[in-house]
């Protein structure tokens, strides 16, 4: 991990990065990518390139007005960035308070490329130095770090091609990062998938040479249960309802949901929040062979509900509804779901937010959570009328309405919501859109894997240790 320390402005060897911010500067919401030439000119400078400087009056001082705010990790992220190739960097934040420097900090991190096994840096960066004032020089930024690395190691996990990333070796990545952590992790296989009555699941990863896996992780830090479900789909082909080969490339990141639920309740169980959390990974490779699950076939899932697959692209939504299940019957406090559920979600809401959609007093806590996190969601509604369009002639209801394409996170909001309590605590997010950035890094956002969601789950571990 790059190392990231506290120095205060009085210390004589600092060469500043200027704060590019006037009352028509670089204000919370705009995009930091652009300003990265802007950044660079005012001196990304190394501390061991002795031959620049920049004078004081070449700074660009932080000029704060009237409701006029700095988003403090995203422009950390964007300094960093754009410092990349110098072996060190320090970075002006002092007007910036406590909180507002525990996101810088995420930010100098999170900014960076994702490393990768596949492919060589360019990134030169190992030391950034932020610039504060006395009055919060002792503020200890490790916990801010951690969850940085928590998120970079889950982006690192989804950018794993398929041939190197499969349910059970993520089941083992999952065991292996829980060393040292006051969590307990349980791996079912086929055998105990087919003994707890995980039909989504185990109809999902029937086609597949490599056999799906669910995998529990608990934390019992006390105060209030909270469950989290996430849908690792290690590779989507489709199944018999194959893709297009277009449709096929970066469903690699089919998994996200998974490996930020995995990410989360790590950082959660490393910072001893006053929880109890279980969460869920619902693994299996959705691939097409003679054993695949067809269309029309009927799965018994969990809950004893029978599900007509009309679609078998539509798979996400099967193995979330066995997790959904069985948080339902520990009648935990809280469930939240985190799915790259359906192409509907990016079609309704872009690349940057995701979608909130549930029932009960979930979906606010987490849109709560999501707006102190500084992370882009909107709440979706779950209308009625949309619910007989699963209906089945054969079976309880149907995975989707073929031919229809109004709705369609809506309607695989629905189908899950057939695998909670009614008077559950539930919220289901659709990560679809932000969980891969397949464009230039914005913000604190890497191109690849985004790591969106784990801040916010976090977040909502905290607040309900204070509830």
């Amino acid at each position: 991990m790059r190392k990231v320390t506290l120095v205060s402005t009085t210390s004589e060897h600092v060469k500043h990065i200027a704060v590019p911010m006037t009352d028509k500067g670089l204000l919370s919401g705009i995009d930091y990518s652009d300003k990265a030439e802007l950044l660079a000119s005012y001196g990304a400078v190394s501390k061991a390139d002795s031959s620049v400087q920049v004078p004081l009056s070449d700074r660009i001082l932080l000029a704060v007005g009237a409701g006029t705010t700095l988003n403090y990790r995203e422009f950390a992220a964007a300094a960093s960035r754009s410092g990349k190739k110098k072996p060190s960097l320090s970075i002006d934040i002092s007007l910036a308070t406590e909180q507002e420097v525990m996101a810088a900090a995420e930010g100098c991190l999170l900014g960076l490329d994702t490393p990768s096994a596949y492919k060589k840096s360019e990134a030169a960066l190992q030391e950034i130095e932020l610039v504060v004032a006395e009055s919060v020089l002792g503020l200890d930024i490790t916990p801010a770090l951690n969850l940085a690395s928590r998120i970079i190691v889950a982006r690192e996990i989804i950018n794993r091609p398929a041939n190197d990333l499969w349910p059970a070796k993520l089941a083992e990545l999952a065991v292996a990062q829980s060393k040292g952590l006051p969590v307990t992790v349980e791996v079912w296989d086929e055998a105990k998938l087919e003994q707890e009555r995980c039909g989504g699941i185990l109809g999902v990863g029937q086609g597949s040479d490599r056999g799906p896996r669910m995998i529990k992780i608990t934390y019992n830090g006390g105060g209030k249960h909270l469950g989290l479900v996430g849908k690792g789909i290690t590779f989507d082909t489709g199944g018999l309802s194959l893709k297009p080969a277009e449709g096929m490339v970066g469903m690699k990141y089919d998994m996200a949901g998974a490996a930020t639920v995995m990410a989360a309740i790590f950082a959660i169980a490393e910072r001893k929040t006053a929880v109890t959390v279980t969460a869920l990974l619902c693994v299996a490779e959705n691939m097409p062979s003679g054993r695949a699950t067809r269309p029309g076939d009927v799965l018994k899932m969990r809950n004893g509900k029978t599900v007509e697959v009309l679609n078998t692209d539509a798979e996400g939504r099967l193995v979330m509804a066995d997790g959904l299940s069985i948080l339902s019957e520990m009648k935990v406090d809280h469930i939240v779901d985190v799915a790259t559920l359906t192409g509907a979600a990016t079609i309704a809401l872009g690349t940057r937010y995701a979608g909130i959609m549930g029932h009960g007093a979930a979906v606010g806590l987490v849109s709560a959570a999501a707006e102190s996190s500084a992370e882009l969601m909107w709440q979706m509604p779950l209308p009625q009328e949309l619910r007989p369009l699963l209906d089945s002639d054969i079976a309880d209801l149907a995975n989707v309405k073929i031919g229809n394409r109004a709705g369609g996170m809506l309607i695989a909001g629905w189908f899950l919501s057939e695998f909670v309590a009614k008077d559950a605590s539930w919220a289901h997010l659709d990560i679809a859109g932000p969980a891969n950035n397949d464009g230039a890094p914005y913000g604190s956002v890497s191109k690849g894997a985004s790591g969106v969601a784990i801040r916010t789950l976090v977040q909502l571990a905290a607040d309900l240790a204070r509830d």
